[in-house]
């Protein structure tokens, strides 16, 4: 799962840098391009001519480089990988990484890429037990970082714990892994719609809802680590745009289903957002002005495009699996049943959002995957794990389906 994959190796500046060049000749080994970036520390513990010659490539080390941001500049470093490896990730750089500290080539790199990124920690074990450290970790999954190891066993400094490093063969392994996960859906197209819809008044107020955009985030996130290309149509959210997501920011409802017409034609489409039934029949070209001793001025409602049923009946356009979300106060599974009917989608992932429960703009999500098959009743999961775990349905679903646009 290596043969033709290009990584960059970023070494820091930990006495486990010197199983890099072994971890180095081990992926050249399986067909693995590795660049290595060097930091002033990594260069402590093992030298660029070492990386250099076992990598068969340049090292790069200095952000101030003239000639190296003349021939790669370092957006372009990280963008012509298919991976980032940091390896050792010391708790310096992890904290750095957290906090989006850029102050040199190699977090630079980090901040500026869109590829995924893997970190195997190397530190000791009373450094790796701190609640900054582990906070630290915390936050870098929760972006999508993936962790490798580290191990339990004896430390340079004579102590003994969790805080090693994964050998080189373990962290090769882990990247077959993350690479043959993110094979299930290459080749394929997918469209995810998330958040939430405005429907302007005047120039100045507006109708929408409380969807955070958390869950199709997550989905869309999830989809493109199984390897599919991804477009993300998103209403107004807080929140950052996934890596590696082709993502189109949008207001309204006419809006995302244009931007869905066009992401057309896809093998997924999973609509997510919570999309406003209605919108203001004309929108006041000023701002509505409050008279005294008269009441609010009327509000005449038109409805909305239906975005997930435009989708489900869009001829030889159509996407080979169609899933909608129901987002639900009562009665939910049998509205989610009543849903995949009238809307001609193959699935719908139910779920109650009355304010008890927490789901709209919390973490977690208590889902129903309702099909012609039945109902699959998940557990109260992590907005994170939601999208993960559908995105595995997907993959099963689709993998003997011919890819969109191909014979």
């Amino acid at each position: 799962m290596l043969d033709g994959k290009r990584l960059l190796l970023i070494v820091t500046g930990g006495i486990a840098a010197y199983k890099t060049p072994d971890l180095v000749r081990r992926l050249r080994e399986r067909g693995c391009a590795v660049r290595c970036l060097l930091t002033e520390g990594g260069a402590q513990f093992v030298t660029p001519l070492t990386l250099g010659a076992l990598s068969e490539d340049k090292v790069y080390q200095d952000i101030f480089s003239l000639t190296d941001e003349n021939e790669m500049g370092h957006i372009n470093l990280s963008r012509e990988a298919d991976a980032l490896l940091v390896a050792p990730a010391t708790a310096n750089i992890l904290a750095k990484m957290t906090h989006g500290q850029a102050d040199d080539l190699a977090t630079t790199v980090l901040l500026a890429t869109d590829k995924p990124v893997l970190a195997a920690p190397a530190m000791n074990v009373r450094m790796w037990e701190h609640a900054a450290t582990q906070a630290n970790l915390a936050t870098l999954k929760d972006r999508g970082i993936t962790i490798i190891g580290p191990e339990e066993g004896d430390m340079a400094c004579g102590e003994y714990g969790m805080g090693r490093m994964s050998e080189p063969l373990e962290i090769v392994e882990a990247l077959q892994s993350f690479f043959r996960e993110g094979s299930r859906l290459s080749g394929r197209r997918a469209l995810v719609t998330s958040g939430p819809t405005y429907e302007a008044i005047d120039p100045v107020r507006y109708i929408a809802n409380r969807s955070s955009g958390k869950q199709g985030h997550a989905i869309a996130e999830a989809l493109t680590r199984l390897g599919s290309e991804t477009t993300l149509v998103t209403g107004p959210t807080r929140l950052p745009d996934p890596p590696g997501v082709n993502v189109v920011h949008v207001e309204s409802a006419r809006q995302m289903l244009g931007a869905c017409e066009a992401a057309l034609p896809a093998d997924i489409a999973v609509c997510a957002a919570a999309v406003a039934d209605w919108r203001v029949a004309a929108e006041a070209g000023e701002k509505l002005k409050k008279v005294p001793g008269e009441g609010p001025p009327p509000l005449v409602m038109t409805e909305n495009p239906d975005i997930l049923s435009t989708l489900s009946q869009a001829g030889n356009k159509r996407p080979g699996l169609v899933v909608g979300f129901a987002a639900e106060t009562e009665n939910v599974i049998a509205n989610a049943q009543g849903k995949l009917q009238r809307k001609g989608c193959d699935w719908i992932v139910a779920n109650d959002v009355s304010p008890e429960t927490g789901t709209f703009a919390g973490d977690a999500n208590t889902v129903h995957l309702v099909t012609a098959d039945g109902v699959e009743d998940w557990p109260k999961l992590s907005k994170k794990d939601v999208g993960a775990r559908l995105a595995e349905r997907i993959a099963d679903a689709l993998a003997d389906a011919p890819e969109a646009g191909h014979d």
